[in-house]
């Protein structure tokens, strides 16, 4: 006689999933929604963890910040942000902080993937487009791949 697997609760892959790095509801939402049996059944689990301060989206929007914050720019990290589901006043708060250091985030991140001033046009519009993409602003953008032009 077989006995079935052992599915572990909604709460339970929550936590697991919770114990891997921070999640925002939403995103725990999404990802447990097809294992949900009973309507509203997430809900409560969630609901449960939250009060227990297992999920906090102000420890999301921190976790994110400090680990993106070196390679990208606020544009990237608000789109990051929005993906999980994030907004308001925590948010505005991170990026407000972020929007400081953007020129010398950007300077850092040329630094190490290119290190040398671009020397044609070609290779000029690459490194704006690599900083663009990374999503700093066009104006830093400008700063940082003209500061490096040699005169």
């Amino acid at each position: 006689m077989n006995k079935p697997a052992f599915q572990p609760s909604l709460k339970g892959r929550a936590l697991r999933l919770l114990s891997q790095r921070e999640h925002s509801r939403t995103e725990l939402e999404r990802k447990l929604a097809q294992h949900e049996e009973v309507p509203g059944e997430l809900t409560k689990a969630l609901d449960e963890l939250q009060v227990r301060d297992f999920i906090n989206d102000g420890r999301v929007v921190d976790s994110l910040v400090n680990r993106r914050s070196g390679k990208l720019g606020s544009a990237r990290i608000k789109q990051e942000l929005a993906q999980k589901g994030l907004s308001g006043e925590a948010v505005a708060e991170a990026l407000a902080g972020l929007k400081d250091s953007e020129l010398s985030r950007a300077q850092e991140v040329w630094r190490k993937k290119f290190g040398t001033p671009p020397m044609d046009p070609q290779t000029h519009a690459k490194h704006m487009r690599f900083l663009l993409t990374r999503g700093f602003s066009a104006e830093v953008v400008r700063q940082v791949v003209q500061g490096a032009e040699p005169d």
